[in-house]
């Protein structure tokens, strides 16, 4: 039976299943002799598909589905759930990291869409100066003076410029995703046009000679920021593409599979986001030197390289799959 056809003809007692493991783990009070016998026999059918399944198709994406699927009923049918704060440390460790590894390319195509639009803000302003004006917000570019970079410490020129940049990188992390429901199409663009505002400002302290200077009041926050803008704009055009091309399967069931785990991706911007925003409050306006601040640039790299080495952990993901809920 080829796979498609063994979807159909199961999918009706999988989503049983799935409904009892909700309910047993949001009404456990509620939950009778009936239910629990039901549960167990459900389980070990479902088991059984699974066998079938990663004997066959090992890697199609209905065996990740089932051996999720078959975890969560494990834990409930033998009372082996972990505690909260296990959970928690296995989410944002191997199953998160397992599911940034699984989304890179989307991941990478978001890094590279910014990277294009960064390019182009840069030549355009590169070529005439007064391209900065069409390019960044309405009041935002009279304020800008590359002479006055650094002078007391300040970020950049004054702290409504930094403020704009964090408040416009968070709203674009999380717009990123949302707008994933455009096909793809939102997601593009901003991305797109974040890139060009960066490589716009970019241009401008180039042509001052203050790109050394600019970019030590850039780094420090951005290169969590980004990195976080990035993980949101992936799992945004992975939910786009899901509309797109959603293969085998019915379209609203890849969709729905695609939105709950761009949400869990969405879940890493947070602690992400939050950091950044300490670091840009207290460390880029500081008055430390400018080898300093890229240092703590360099150092916020090294632990996100060490974030993903550490968690990512194929066998750990596996076996965390329980933790992603309905």
């Amino acid at each position: 039976m080829d796979i498609t056809s063994f979807w159909h003809k199961h999918k009706a007692s999988w989503a049983e299943l799935e409904q009892l493991v909700e309910r047993f783990t949001r009404q456990p009070r509620h939950i009778s002799a009936t239910d629990i016998d039901r549960l167990t026999q459900l389980y070990k059918k479902t088991s059984a598909h699974l066998a079938y399944v990663r004997s066959y198709h090992p890697a199609d994406e209905i065996t990740l589905y089932l051996n999720q699927l078959v975890l969560r009923a494990h834990n409930l049918a033998y009372k082996q759930r972990i505690g909260s704060w296990q959970q928690l440390k296995q989410f944002f460790g191997s199953y998160l990291m397992g599911l940034v590894h699984k989304r890179m390319s989307f991941i990478g195509v978001a890094a590279l869409l910014f990277i294009i639009g960064g390019i182009s803000g840069f030549a355009a302003v590169m070529v005439d100066p007064l391209n900065l004006y069409y390019v960044l917000p309405q009041g935002m570019a009279e304020q800008i003076d590359p002479s006055k970079l650094g002078e007391g410490h300040e970020s950049l020129d004054s702290p409504v410029i930094s403020t704009m940049i964090m408040t416009n990188n968070i709203k674009v992390a999380m717009l990123a995703f949302v707008s994933g429901i455009t096909f793809g199409i939102v997601p593009i663009y901003l991305l797109l046009f974040n890139g060009l505002l960066v490589g716009a400002l970019a241009a401008v302290y180039y042509q001052a000679d203050s790109s050394y200077a600019f970019w030590a009041y850039i780094l420090p926050h951005g290169v969590i920021e980004l990195t976080a803008i990035f993980i949101a704009g992936g799992a945004g055009l992975h939910m786009g593409y899901r509309l797109l091309v959603p293969g085998r399967y019915a379209r609203r069931h890849q969709f729905l599979e695609a939105a709950k785990e761009s949400a869990h991706l969405l879940l890493a911007t947070i602690p992400l986001l939050f950091i950044a925003g300490i670091i840009e409050g207290y460390i880029t306006p500081s008055s430390l030197s400018l080898e300093a601040k890229y240092i703590v640039a360099v150092g916020t790299l090294l632990l996100l390289v060490a974030w993903y080495l550490v968690g990512y952990k194929p066998d750990s993901h596996k076996a965390s799959l329980d933790l992603m809920s309905k």
